[in-house]
């Protein structure tokens, strides 16, 4: 008997020691876990013979023949490692802009993991990071992961407001983080009002403008980015290959910084951090400036005639220069909920934006003259009905 009370006591002691082994997991750093992971837009319509993806805002033009070319020519060798410093990419993009390469910090993981690195080296806990109540969501989730405080300013008219992020600023500032053009609302500030809003931030702080859809604007008082960062040591631009190059499956991305920002970059970021086949496939892309060109043209006409034919069906479109609008709908029967299911039905794909602070509305990326005026003639019939 004895024994057994041994052998049951040895087993009890087991089984606590087991479950507080099981309890005491490693704890993540403050604000991990008030963070609310990024859901990417939708890709599939259960029920419809046929999908158009209209939520990611991608190129419906594709990549260029260049750049397709390039892709297959790089098929080869696989098994020896990029090129560290991504060089190749750098010198291409500096071609094109007339930039310093040195300057120049790619990624392997579109300009989101670039975004990430300025706020891993930057940010620690405590410092406070602005940026508008309607902006991308990863601005929020690297901040929360660095245990800093995010500053959400509200917007004006779903427009950056600089007075009110002004008014924001304190000794505690650290990063501000700017879409311009911003997503979802495809609005933009002008390079005067940019300009302002650097003036206004201490030294310690650093301006990050996310320029991801700059190539798509049209506007004389526009700037991506590219003259504040050769003036000023506390402005970084980012710039992706996702959207007008049409290379959102190969995630390239870029930034222009200055040098001392780089420095600090290419101490954290990964080695070989962009693949041979991305260096190769984004040169030949950013040198192919027709395409380019053409892209930018077909959105242009196309993200007006979507603006006036869906403001004649009595919905609200605010203006936008990015390749993509954003639909506001009424409450009720009309409601964008019910406006989503409708498109669905069809195998239209629009952005829902509740996680944007914007649950009444559908962002509807520009697509091909077919699927823009699918789209139209749905949302006529979903009105009519």
């Amino acid at each position: 008997m004895a024994g057994m009370r041994l052998v049951f006591g040895c087993q009890a002691f087991i089984n606590t020691a087991l479950f507080e082994k099981a309890v005491m997991t490693p704890a993540p750093k403050p604000g991990i876990l008030d963070i609310t992971a990024y859901v990417g837009g939708r890709a599939s319509a259960p029920g419809a013979v046929k999908v158009h993806k209209l939520s990611s805002n991608e190129s419906p033009l594709g990549p260029s023949p260049a750049a397709m070319e390039a892709l297959r020519a790089a098929s080869h060798d696989l098994q020896i490692y990029p090129e560290g410093s991504a060089k190749l990419l750098r010198e291409a993009i500096g071609a094109v802009y007339g930039l310093d390469p040195a300057r120049l910090i790619g990624s392997g993981d579109g300009s989101d993991a670039i975004l990430t690195m300025l706020a891993n080296a930057y940010l620690r806990p405590g410092d406070e990071v602005l940026f508008s109540e309607h902006a991308f969501s990863l601005y929020k989730i690297a901040t929360l992961a660095n245990s800093a405080v995010p500053v959400i300013v509200p917007e004006k008219e779903l427009r950056f407001d600089v007075d009110a992020t002004l008014a924001r600023v304190s000794a505690k500032t650290r990063m501000v983080y700017i879409a311009n053009p911003n997503n979802p609302t495809g609005s933009y500030i002008s390079h005067a009002e940019m300009r302002r809003l650097h003036e206004g931030l201490p030294e310690q702080a650093l301006l990050v403008i996310d320029a991801a859809y700059c190539e798509y604007v049209r506007r004389n008082d526009y700037e991506p980015g590219v003259e504040m960062v050769s003036q000023f040591p506390n402005v970084v631009m980012t710039r992706t290959f996702s959207k007008i190059h049409g290379l959102a499956g190969l995630r390239i991305g870029w930034c222009y910084a200055p040098a001392s920002v780089c420095d600090v970059l290419n101490r954290i970021r990964g080695p070989f951090n962009v693949a041979t086949m991305q260096q190769k496939v984004g040169a030949a892309a950013i040198a192919d400036r027709a395409h380019v060109e053409k892209s930018a043209a077909h959105n242009e006409t196309w993200r007006g005639w979507l603006t006036t034919e869906i403001r004649k069906l009595g919905l609200r479109v605010d203006d936008s220069v990015a390749n993509f609008v954003l639909i506001h709908f009424p409450a009720g029967v009309k409601s964008s909920a019910k406006a989503d299911a409708f498109l669905m039905s069809r195998g239209l794909i629009l952005r829902a934006c509740g996680s944007y602070a914007l649950p009444d509305c559908l962002r509807l990326t520009v697509g091909t003259a077919e699927q823009n005026e699918m789209v139209v003639a749905a949302l006529r019939d979903f009105m009519a009905a």
